[in-house]
């Protein structure tokens, strides 16, 4: 699902609302979990999940095009994990 898909979704469930108030309300969403991301935070939904950050140390990387040693720095990147309701359901027969 794109982010259209997901406005159009929930504009079709909440017709009572304007497309803009729903687009508002997506962009607060996201820029919430974000912000708490950045901020070194974590965001939990409940049955959805948890985002956080994990620290990458500094390694040596290779160039796949010249084969050149390169150096990477450290650097936070986000991680997500399922929570137990969502891997139940995933795992549903």
């Amino acid at each position: 699902m794109i982010r259209s898909e997901l406005l159009q979704t929930l504009h079709d469930d909440n017709p009572e609302l304007r497309a803009e108030e729903i687009e508002q309300v997506v962009d607060i969403f996201f820029e919430e979990i974000s912000q708490r991301l950045v901020e070194g935070g974590r965001v939990e939904l409940r049955g959805f999940g948890a985002f956080s950050t994990r620290e990458r140390e500094a390694r040596q990387g290779r160039n796949p095009r010249t084969g050149q040693t390169v150096s990477v720095p450290s650097k936070r990147v986000p991680f997500f994990k399922a929570g137990k309701e969502m891997r139940r359901r995933l795992n549903d027969d």
